[in-house]
């Protein structure tokens, strides 16, 4: 098992920036891939973003492109979402996940975190 932990959501005005983190433990051979996910009220979940391990290899939405980054610590077991320009369609709960291949579809991913709220004001 993985355990997923995300930190760092809130409310921000449009145009400000955000930093989301997130810290894996338990079976962390199983994290070869971390992405994150968002899910707005009423909307399926997106994905955002992914990034591999060792190499570092990463994915964007063509939503976020140039205004998040992605980035990990396989030291620490920790990656994190900076995400700049914040717009209000950002607005969602934003879910870290662990997955052994990239994909952007989210039934590739084992594991979640519980999500933390973005909120992004007008």
């Amino acid at each position: 098992q993985v355990q997923l932990d995300e930190s760092g959501g809130g409310l921000v005005q449009a145009g400000g920036s955000l930093r989301l983190s997130c810290a894996a433990s338990g079976r962390t051979f199983s994290t070869r891939v971390m992405g994150w996910f968002r899910q707005a009220p009423g909307k399926e979940r997106e994905f955002v973003t992914a990034i591999e391990r060792s190499g570092g290899r990463t994915y964007y939405a063509d939503s976020v492109k140039g205004r998040f980054t992605i980035s990990r610590n396989d030291a620490k077991n920790t990656v994190d979402l900076q995400m700049n320009s914040l717009k209000p369609e950002d607005t969602a709960v934003y879910h870290c996940a662990a997955a052994l291949l990239p994909s952007t579809d989210p039934k590739m991913y084992a594991y979640w975190g519980q999500g933390t709220q973005v909120t992004v004001s007008s």
